[in-house]
């Protein structure tokens, strides 16, 4: 199973959703739009963004369509969004973007793949895959709920890292808090 053939939500994701409590959320690098779908069927509006075109039937759902590695300009303000999703994607320069366009008590939903997944498949690139903690000293300016890294069992056998996390505003104390795996 590939990650291109998982149509439902992440579990991470679906963990933490209650936390995102307003919209707009952006789905980056939306795939077939998964995480997009969850988040609409939770009324809230979404823009879902995917260098490949993407059709979605849900009027909660915005397509925009955009190469975001493609040294073109980040298409969208700062501090606009009240969640943003990132599942199995990686691109480093974007991180800051990433922190800088949620509003204040936004929550940043973020897994992907680590170092150790070359075991398992794809992706086996390094420059593709997390360092240990790198999550957590990438968005330090946020503060952490919720962290996970390591063997994930499912939806298919890979070393992931996960990271929920919230600007601070809005009565969201900064201290980062980190919670171990086995307590989460």
């Amino acid at each position: 199973m590939s990650e291109h053939d998982i149509v439902a939500p992440s579990a991470w994701v679906v963990r933490w959703a209650h936390l995102v409590r307003r919209g707009p959320v952006l789905d980056l690098a939306c795939g077939s739009g998964r995480h997009a779908r969850f988040f609409a069927a939770r009324g809230l509006e979404v823009v879902a963004v995917d260098r490949e075109p993407q059709a979605f039937d849900s009027p909660r759902i915005r397509f925009v369509q955009a190469d975001l590695e493609g040294g073109r300009p980040w298409p969208f303000g700062e501090g606009g969004f009240g969640g943003i999703v990132v599942a199995n994607y990686l691109h480093r320069p974007l991180f800051a973007r990433l922190a800088g366009a949620l509003a204040p008590g936004g929550v940043l939903l973020y897994e992907t793949f680590m170092a150790g997944n070359e075991r398992y498949g794809r992706p086996s690139n390094p420059e593709f895959l997390l360092r240990p903690g790198e999550l957590l000293a990438a968005f330090a300016s946020l503060a952490a709920r919720g962290y996970e890294e390591g063997l994930v069992e499912s939806p298919k056998r890979a070393v992931m890292q996960r990271l929920c996390a919230v600007r601070p505003g809005e009565g969201i104390e900064s201290r980062a808090k980190r919670i171990p795996a086995e307590q989460a």
